[in-house]
Formats: C-alpha cells, sequence, structure tokens
C-alpha cells in the first residue's frame, strides 16, 4: 500500500581522499604501487632502479622472479649492493641449487663475506630420478627457510620443470619471509604467467653493464629498460682487453658485468668457472660470481 512518507535518508558514505588508501593493495595506473601492510623494501643500491620499484628497494614479504639469458649475466653483482647490507646486518643470504659453486673471495670483495652464505643443494636420486626429488627437496626447503624468519634473503634457482602452482606456494610463503626471497629462472619463461608481484628480465649490455626491462611490478609499464653500471670484477688491465677484444657493435662479448656467453675454455670475469653451464642436473665444481 503506498505512503506519501519521504523515503528514508540514506548516511553519505565517506569516500576516502585517495582511493588507494582503502586498502594498501590498491594502486592507480599511472602510479607506483605501495607495499603490503608490515613490508619493506630493501635499497637495491642503484637509484636508478630504486626509483622504478614500489617500496623504493627490492620488496620483503613477496617473491621477486629474475629472468636471466644464462646464469652469470650480472645477477649476482645486481643483487649484492642487498645482500651486503643483510649480511652486515647479521643475517644470512640462502642459495637454493646455485647453478655453480660461488666464489667465496669475489662475493667478498662484493661485501658479501662466506660465513654469512648458507648454499643448499638438491640431493641426488636413484636411477636417474635426481629431477623429481631435487624439485621436491627444493621446494620443502625454499619453505620452511622462507617460514623460519632466520634467514636475510633467499636465493633460488628451480629446475627448469617447476610447476605454477609450486610457484604460488613460494609466493604464499614469502609473505611470512620478513626479507628480499629471488627465484631466478631462463628467461624463456618470460611470457608465462607468474604469480610474483615482480619480474624482471635481465640481460649483459656491455661490460660491467646490465640491461633491466621490469616485465611486471605494481605500477604502470616501463617502456625502455635500465641500464645499471655493475661494480667491476675485472682489473684495469684486463677491462681493457676485454674492451679491445670486443668486436665493433657487439654489446656484452667478452668477461665483463654481463657476459654474453660462456665459451668452452675461456674465463669468465674474476673468479668464474671456465666451462659452459653443464646441465641442470650436473654441478659445476669451480666457483663463480654472476
Amino acid at each position: 500500500m503506498p505512503t506519501n512518507q519521504p523515503p528514508l535518508a540514506r548516511a553519505p558514505t565517506a569516500v576516502p581522499a585517495a582511493l588507494e588508501a582503502l586498502h594498501p593493495a590498491l594502486w592507480r595506473a599511472h602510479q607506483l604501487g605501495r607495499l603490503g601492510a608490515g613490508a619493506a623494501a630493501v635499497p637495491t643500491g642503484f637509484a636508478a632502479l630504486d626509483a622504478e620499484l614500489p617500496g623504493g628497494g627490492w620488496p620483503c614479504r613477496v617473491l621477486t622472479e629474475l629472468l636471466l639469458p644464462h646464469p652469470g649475466c650480472g645477477e649476482m653483482r645486481l643483487l649484492a649492493p642487498a645482500l651486503a647490507r643483510l649480511a652486515a646486518a647479521g643475517r644470512p643470504v640462502m642459495l637454493f641449487d646455485p647453478p655453480a659453486l660461488p666464489c667465496a673471495p669475489a662475493l667478498a670483495q662484493l661485501g658479501v663475506p662466506a660465513d654469512r652464505l648458507v648454499v643448499v643443494h638438491g640431493r641426488d636420486g636413484p636411477h636417474g630420478a635426481r629431477q623429481l626429488l631435487a624439485s621436491a627437496d627444493l621446494l620443502w626447503a625454499l619453505e620452511q627457510a622462507l617460514a623460519s624468519g632466520q634467514a636475510g634473503a633467499v636465493l633460488a634457482w628451480p629446475p627448469r620443470t617447476l610447476r605454477a602452482d609450486a610457484l604460488r606456494r613460494l609466493q604464499l610463503a614469502a609473505q611470512a619471509h620478513d626479507g628480499p626471497a629471488f627465484v631466478l629462472r631462463g628467461v624463456e619463461q618470460r611470457e608465462r604467467p607468474s604469480p610474483a608481484p615482480l619480474r624482471l628480465a635481465l640481460r649483459g649490455a656491455g661490460i660491467d653493464t646490465l640491461a633491466v626491462r621490469v616485465l611486471k611490478r605494481r605500477g604502470p609499464p616501463l617502456a625502455q629498460p635500465l641500464r645499471l653500471a655493475l661494480a667491476p670484477v675485472l682489473a684495469p688491465v684486463l677491462r681493457a682487453r676485454a674492451e679491445a677484444a670486443r668486436p665493433a657493435g657487439v654489446a656484452g662479448a667478452g668477461a665483463g658485468g654481463g657476459a654474453a656467453a660462456w665459451p668452452p675454455g675461456s674465463a669468465h670475469a674474476a673468479g668464474t668457472a671456465a666451462a659452459p653451464p653443464g646441465p641442470r642436473g650436473s654441478r659445476r665444481e669451480r666457483p663463480f660470481v654472476p
């Protein structure tokens, strides 16, 4: 039955001054996003890169995916300033299934002492079952390390066969880790979806120079890659020799920061392996600093 009473007045809805204030996971498409509640960031040591990352550094409590054309393109020197900061604070740096043994003297030169490194390798399985056992063991060990609250930074080189659901589990586990967590994979994974909020593609761009393309971040796309000057690992005389030997128009050839290849019998950077990366199921015994 209709009545002549006026409709009830609705209470005015409070609209925040900024829509992104509704939740830390919200951001405007033209702005860099914010980190989640309780999350922080570790400065990368490169001002140009910090300016393009939400939070101004390597984010904590999330997974960061680095896509490489090959091991040793400069990834460790990219991460070294942040790892050195964490090591100086007494927090260990954990490496899971690296492609070769780390070169302790070179890492110490970059500020990461050997006594702060913890290296975990997947165990061998019978009858060629290493890949399956290593994948399961690596995932379990990674989750335990992320949940322990003891590690400063976690770096993992998972097998190429890592499933998408396993990557999601690592992203969930990283939310409990008060530090940066990195997964280093081949650049062929670029077109595959990833739960990592931050994805970067790395490429050698010359002697001691690294090109960093931001593939995914909480913010607008970055059209052009960043060119970062890495800490040199070659003596000046060797650097000059590498520059002179580089063919004209070829970037990244030679033993500089971001070597383009590891040809058999050549020495890659200072203290790096003299042989190309072996198959995923093998481990080179010579030290390296990517």
